[in-house]
């Protein structure tokens, strides 16, 4: 069994017997969270066709990824507490009609200001909605059940990502009615009018009595540093790293440190603080949090780079690109469903032999990029590499959450699980700004020709070398995670009831 998170008994929600509807519930619920957590990856493979179709530069593409990764980032934590105060169906339902509204938006804009901005909503309303289930999850089950909803969550939670990859390529290439890349956007709305319907007839109405007021001030402090840091990283090569650059990363990690102090010193019980200092206060928390911190930079700017790689330079379709990543996916679908067991009895040594072969994975990909050329190379080459790098996936991601939040103790479990899921999108988002700067930056100086404002524009061995530079930051990530891993709790343990 899993280790659980506990909170106080919700509103209306008997202390005796489960909700009736608990499960009908909770799959209404998983089918929102699928919905928005495939949205993270779903345009990578969209990417190349998105920039063709919109013109946009190579930093507008790094934008279309990181815009909604900082939207969720920044408003997911405040977004938890105010389903805690008002009430956990009402975000639920909000969260999930804002979620589609944004998608119609990403699906109709007519230019790349117009997608990244849509994007940085369907992020907000994404961060709306997803505390909202694990809240739900922690008050209508309790025991092993609990469990089995926390790995039903961790499960998808883990493979949304490649599911995200494959789905992106089908409904591209598939172009619906016309639609073409817009469908990965489109497809959305139906999903969430339907999700929206089913939450409202069967999500019971969940709060905590004891809901503190939630921290707006602090959200917003947040949500700007979270900017700062990120913006200079896409920004800067293509203004060539000018000072204000860098004084606004300087002044997001500030901002950044500041607020952890003052939420540190905080006094007043009647707000909610947005970052529990008692948790950061334990080492095994800081580092499984800089796990997930870096497990999300290497996966989100590897395969931001390596989609556009496939079809750039392989020539391959968005779904054949999609296609690859099955192996990836197939990895982690075999190791998945033992990775909670062994964590249980062997603990951050899963964690930790999980980062090593997703580090070794993809340094398989890197080599057989290093020996590719103009001529495609097929997938062939890459596949081994990808199905190790999976199964590392499975290791370290399904169990890495119970076994850092073992550590913590039960009454901030809730806001230290925001803090983790906050590191998960920030790190993404920084993947696909360092990583992906690293990249374009390779491409323009590569033998393919010059970067232009509309799109990178290399091909062939240009994109190849590009891929080849940005691989060893991938690599480095996993294999910090490894090293980092050591410092884990020993095992998950199991909260007693």
């Amino acid at each position: 069994m899993t280790a659980t998170l506990t909170t106080p008994p919700a509103d209306g929600a008997a202390v005796g017997a489960p909700h009736p509807r608990r499960w009908a519930a909770a799959a209404v619920m998983m089918v929102a969270a699928l919905m928005d957590l495939l949205d993270v990856t779903i345009v990578n493979v969209a990417i190349p066709s998105i920039g063709r179709d919109l013109g946009a530069s190579e930093s507008a593409l790094q934008w279309i990824v990181s815009a909604y990764l900082l939207g969720f980032a920044a408003t997911l934590i405040v977004a938890g507490h105010l389903g805690d105060r008002y009430g956990r169906k009402a975000l639920f339902l909000a969260g999930t009609a804002g979620f589609g509204l944004a998608s119609l938006a990403c699906g109709i804009a007519q230019s790349p200001g117009q997608l990244v901005a849509a994007r940085a909503v369907q992020g907000v309303m994404a961060a709306l909605l997803m505390p909202q289930v694990l809240g739900s999850f922690r008050t209508l089950f309790r025991g092993k059940e609990r469990g089995a909803a926390f790995g039903m969550y961790g499960a998808v939670a883990g493979f949304a990502s490649a599911i995200g990859l494959l789905l992106g390529g089908l409904l591209t290439d598939a172009d619906l009615f016309g639609w073409g890349w817009r469908s990965v956007f489109l497809v959305n709305i139906p999903v969430a009018v339907a999700t929206f319907v089913a939450g409202a007839v069967l999500v019971p109405a969940t709060r905590e009595r004891s809901a503190g007021r939630p921290d707006v001030l602090g959200s917003l402090v947040l949500a700007g540093a979270l900017v700062a840091v990120v913006l200079p990283l896409v920004q800067g090569r293509a203004n060539g790293w000018p000072v204000w650059g860098w004084v606004c990363l300087g002044a997001g990690v500030a901002a950044l440190a500041g607020l952890g102090v003052v939420e540190g010193r905080r006094r007043s019980h009647r707000t909610v603080p947005l970052l529990p200092a008692r948790a950061f206060k334990l080492p095994a928390f800081s580092v499984g949090v800089l796990v997930q911190l870096l497990f999300s930079v290497g996966m989100q700017g590897f395969f931001l780079v390596f989609a556009i790689w496939l079809q750039g330079s392989e020539g391959y379709t968005p779904m054949q690109a999609g296609l690859v990543t099955v192996a990836f996916s197939v990895g982690g679908f075999l190791t998945a469903p033992a990775a909670d067991a062994l964590a249980l009895r062997f603990g951050r040594l899963v964690l930790a032999a999980g980062a090593l072969l997703m580090a070794g994975g993809f340094a398989w990909v890197w080599a057989a990029v290093a020996d590719a050329s103009d001529a495609h190379t097929g997938a062939w080459p890459l596949v081994p590499g990808l199905l190790v790098a999976g199964a590392g996936l499975g290791f370290l991601v399904v169990p890495l959450v119970n076994v850092v939040l073992s550590a913590v103790p039960g009454d901030i479990a809730g806001g230290a699980s925001g803090i983790f899921s906050t590191a998960q999108q920030f790190g993404g988002a920084l993947g696909a700004a360092v990583i992906g700067t690293v990249f374009f930056g390779h491409v323009s100086s590569g033998p393919s020709g010059p970067s232009g404002e509309h799109g990178p524009v290399g091909t062939g061995a240009g994109l190849t070398d590009a891929l080849g530079a940005a691989m060893p930051w991938v690599v480095a990530a996993f294999a910090l995670c490894a090293l980092l891993c050591p410092a884990l709790p020993r095992r998950a343990v199991e909260r007693p009831e």
